[in-house]
C-alpha cells in the first residue's frame, strides 16, 4: 500500500454544533401505492428555515456518539437478510454492534411449511417463535460462532406501557442485540400495518410467540409504535441506521409481471412500505426530542433499501457475494430436522437449504439502496482543501479539511434544510458559487394526510461565502404520490453557465430542470425513453457536451446534447450490455466518455465506450456494486499519461482504487479493513493524483489519497 488511510478522528474530539430540530408532527402520506385524496398537509410543501446556513455553530458530540452503533429496523424477521445484506454483515464483521428491531410477529398465516411435506396446521405463536429462532441462528452465524449458541434472553419494557423480547449475544467485539416488538401482521378485526400508519383510532396487538419472555401482549396505537421506536435510538444512540422503502415503485401487475408478494400498484411488501414510515417519523421525533433535552442533535447517517424491487430489475450480486448471504439466510431457513432446542421450531424452513436460490422472484440476489448517490460529496475550495458535503442527523452539512493536504476533516457545520434524504449533489456555477440539491422530505406522518417530497436547492451568494436560504423546486409530478417516487437529484454545470438538473421520475424516466446564466430555473420537462433504475450519471465529455446515462433493463439509457448550448434529448439506444449498476463515467483519449460498469451478476466490471465499438474487462478489480471513474494524469512507467481510475467495492465490501484498466494495473486497498457507508466518491486533484472520501459506520467522514502506481 502506499500512503496511509487517515480518519478524521479529530472531528470525534471536537464539538458538534447543534441541528435544528426537525418537525416532530410533520403531516403524512399515505403507505399505500394508489393515488389517494386525503386531507392536505398541515405543512407547507416549501420547506422551512429552521436555520441561517453557515450560521451554525460546531456541534457537539453526544455521549453515545463516541463509537459506531447500527440499528436496523424491519418489517418481518428476514428482511434485514435479504435486502441489507451484504451491508449489514459487513458492518457487524468490521466489530460494529447491530440491534435489530422487527416490528411486527412475522406470523403470517401460522404454516411452517416443509417443501415435500404434508402442511402443518396453522400455529401463529409457533410459526413466529420459530422465525426468532432461525434469526438467533443466523446471526450467530454472521458472528462467527456455532449456529445454536446461547443467547440472553430477557424483556424490554418501552413507552405506552408496552414490552418486547430482547436476545443479546456477543462475539469479542462484536456483538448483535435483536428486538422483536411482534405486532401481530392480522391484529383483531382483520387490521394491518398500512391501517396503524394511515388510518386513524387504529389499534393493533401484539402476538406472543411460543417461549418468549414477554408473558402479556401489548396495545399499539399510531402515536405509541412511533414513540417506541424513537425511544429504542435513544437508549442505543445509533450512528447508522438501516430502514426499508418509503417511497417504493410503481408497479403494474398483470400476466408478465405477477403481483407475487407486491402490495397492490407498487413492487413492495403491504407492510414494508409503513414500517419505513414510521421509522423515518421516528427519526424526526429522536432528533427534535435529543435537541430539546441535551441541546445537541445526534450524529448518524440513514441508509434506506429497496424490497421486492429486486424482483424486477437485473440482478447485481456476483457469485461470490450471493454465496455469502445464502449462508446466512440458509441458517435463518434450518431445518425441521435440526436440534436448535426450540420447541416451536428451527427456522422458517420454507427459506431452508437452496430454496432462496431457486425462487424465480430472486430477492436474494440483488442489493439495492433507495437513495443513490456519494457519501459524501467532495469538492475543493479555493485554497485546495477538501470539501465534502453530507447529510448528518437528516441535516445537510459541511466538512472543510483542516489544511489543503492534512487528510483531516474539521468540525462538520450545519445547513440545515431536512428532514433530508440520505444522498445529495453538489455543483459549483460559472461564478464559482456551491449549490447544493436534496431530496427533501416536505412531509411525514400518516393518520390520512399527504406524503410531500421536493427537491431542494441551496446556493452560495458568493465563492466560498454564506449560503442563501432552502428553496424549493419540487417535482415532475404534481400529484403527491407520485411525487413520493422522485429519485435522488443529479446535476452538472455546463460550460456554458447553465446547470443542468435530472431526477428519475414515478414513470421510471428521466426529467429536467435547468438554470439558466442569472440563476433562475426554468420548469421541469420530461426527456422521454424507456425505464430505467434510480442511480443516474450526469458528465460532460471533452467537447463540453452534457450527457446522462442510467441502467435499464435491456442496456444503458443515454441522453445527451448534440452541441454544446443544446438541449439535453434521448439519443439512440447504446446498444451497450446490460448493467446491474449505476455506470461510472469517464472522458476517453477522443474526447467521448467510456462508461464502467458490470453486467448482472458479474464480479469484474468492463469499460464500453459510449457510441460503439469492443468493450474491455478490467479483471483484476474484482467486486460488487457501482464502479467510479475519473480520467487522470498518472505515472506510466517513466512518463505521465492520460489513465482511468475506478473506485469500487471488492467481494468483502473494502474500498479499492485503482489506476488504469490494462491488464498490468491492479487495485490498491487501504491500509485496515475499510468499510464505507453507501458509496464513496473519487475527486481528482491534478498532479496529486486522486482522493477518496467516504463516510465511516460512527458518521464521521474519512479521506484516502493513494498513490498513482506506474501499472496501468
Amino acid at each position: 500500500m502506499n500512503s496511509p488511510w487517515i480518519p478524521s478522528g479529530s472531528t470525534r474530539r471536537q464539538a458538534l454544533a447543534s441541528l435544528a430540530a426537525l418537525t416532530a408532527a410533520t403531516a403524512v402520506g399515505a403507505a399505500g401505492c394508489v393515488a389517494r385524496s386525503g386531507r392536505p398537509s398541515a405543512e407547507p410543501a416549501v420547506p422551512a428555515r429552521p436555520t441561517k446556513p453557515g450560521a451554525a455553530e460546531p456541534f457537539t458530540s453526544a455521549s453515545g456518539d463516541k463509537g459506531a452503533l447500527l440499528l436496523q429496523v424491519l418489517a418481518h424477521p428476514d428482511d434485514d437478510l435479504y435486502f441489507m445484506n451484504p451491508d449489514a454483515e459487513h458492518a457487524l464483521s468490521s466489530a460494529v454492534p447491530v440491534v435489530s428491531v422487527y416490528v411486527t410477529a412475522g406470523e403470517a398465516r401460522g404454516i411452517n411449511y416443509v417443501a415435500g411435506r404434508p402442511v402443518p396446521a396453522p400455529d401463529k405463536a409457533d410459526y413466529s417463535a420459530a422465525r426468532h429462532q432461525g434469526l438467533r441462528q443466523a446471526y450467530a452465524q454472521m458472528l462467527g460462532l456455532r449456529q445454536f449458541a446461547e443467547w440472553k434472553r430477557s424483556v424490554l419494557r418501552l413507552p405506552g406501557g408496552v414490552t418486547a423480547e430482547t436476545n443479546v449475544l456477543t462475539n469479542g467485539a462484536r456483538s448483535v442485540r435483536l428486538i422483536f416488538l411482534n405486532i401481530a401482521m392480522l391484529s383483531e378485526g382483520g387490521v394491518r400495518i398500512p391501517a396503524l400508519w394511515n388510518t386513524p383510532g387504529t389499534v393493533m396487538r401484539t402476538l406472543l410467540a411460543t417461549g418468549s419472555r414477554v408473558t402479556h401482549p401489548s396495545s399499539y396505537v399510531h402515536q405509541t409504535l412511533v414513540d417506541v421506536l424513537a425511544e429504542i435510538m435513544h437508549r442505543y444512540r445509533p450512528t447508522l441506521i438501516h430502514t426499508l422503502d418509503p417511497d417504493p415503485d410503481f408497479q403494474a401487475h398483470d400476466a408478465l409481471h405477477p403481483k407475487d408478494n407486491d402490495q397492490p400498484g407498487c413492487s413492495d411488501h403491504r407492510d414494508h412500505t409503513p414500517v419505513a414510515l414510521f421509522t423515518w417519523k421516528a427519526i424526526t421525533q429522536w432528533v427534535a426530542d435529543s435537541t430539546r433535552r441535551d441541546k445537541h442533535a445526534p450524529r448518524f447517517t440513514t441508509i434506506a433499501f429497496r424490497g421486492y424491487y429486486s424482483q424486477r430489475w437485473p440482478h447485481n450480486l456476483p457469485p461470490a457475494v450471493l454465496a455469502d448471504k445464502a449462508r446466512v439466510i440458509k441458517s435463518y431457513g434450518g431445518s425441521p430436522e435440526w436440534e436448535c432446542g426450540n420447541t416451536a421450531g428451527c427456522g422458517d424452513y420454507s427459506q431452508g437449504g437452496k430454496r432462496p436460490l431457486r425462487n424465480r422472484k430472486g430477492w436474494i440476489r440483488s442489493t439495492h439502496h433507495r437513495y443513490s448517490g456519494a457519501l459524501p460529496t467532495p469538492t475543493t475550495d479555493r485554497e485546495g482543501r477538501l470539501v465534502a458535503y453530507g447529510v448528518l442527523g437528516t441535516q445537510a452539512v459541511r466538512w472543510r479539511e483542516t489544511s489543503a493536504g492534512s487528510g483531516r476533516f474539521g468540525a462538520p457545520q450545519g445547513l440545515g434544510g431536512g428532514p433530508l434524504a440520505p444522498a445529495l449533489c453538489a455543483v459549483r456555477d460559472a461564478r464559482g458559487r456551491q449549490l447544493l440539491i436534496a431530496l427533501r422530505f416536505a412531509s411525514l406522518g400518516g393518520q390520512g394526510s399527504t406524503g410531500l417530497r421536493e427537491i431542494v436547492v441551496l446556493e452560495q451568494r458568493r465563492p466560498d461565502g454564506p449560503f442563501r436560504a432552502w428553496t424549493g423546486l419540487g417535482t415532475p409530478d404534481s400529484d403527491p404520490e407520485r411525487g413520493r417516487r422522485t429519485g435522488c437529484p443529479v446535476a452538472v454545470a455546463a460550460p456554458d453557465g447553465r446547470i443542468h438538473l435530472f431526477v428519475r421520475t414515478a414513470e421510471k424516466g428521466l426529467a429536467t430542470r435547468v438554470r439558466d446564466v442569472v440563476g433562475r430555473w426554468g420548469p421541469w420537462q420530461r426527456l422521454g425513453g424507456g425505464e430505467i433504475q434510480d442511480g443516474l450519471t450526469a458528465a460532460l465529455d471533452g467537447e463540453g457536451r452534457v450527457h446522462v446515462v442510467a441502467a435499464g433493463r435491456d442496456t444503458v439509457h443515454h441522453w445527451g446534447q448534440q452541441r454544446a448550448d443544446g438541449p439535453v434529448t434521448l439519443l439512440p439506444p447504446s446498444g451497450l450490455p446490460r448493467p446491474g449498476d449505476q455506470p461510472g463515467a469517464a472522458v476517453a483519449p477522443d474526447g467521448s466518455l467510456s462508461l464502467v460498469y458490470r453486467t448482472p451478476t458479474a464480479t469484474a466490471p468492463g469499460v464500453h465506450r459510449l457510441g460503439g465499438g469492443p468493450g474491455v474487462t478490467v479483471r483484476h478489480f474484482a467486486g460488487y456494486g457501482p464502479v467510479a471513474a475519473h480520467t487522470v494524469a498518472a505515472p506510466v512507467g517513466r512518463r505521465k499519461a492520460r489513465t482511468t481510475v475506478l473506485l469500487g467495492r471488492d467481494l468483502d465490501g473494502e474500498v479499492q482504487i485503482q489506476y488504469g484498466t490494462g491488464p498490468r494495473a491492479r487495485p490498491l486497498r487501504a491500509p485496515g479493513r475499510l468499510i464505507p457507508v453507501g458509496t464513496p466518491a473519487l475527486l481528482p486533484e491534478g498532479r496529486k493524483g486522486v482522493a477518496v472520501v467516504g463516510m465511516a459506520p460512527d458518521a464521521t467522514p474519512w479521506i484516502w489519497r493513494p498513490r498513482p502506481t506506474s501499472r496501468a
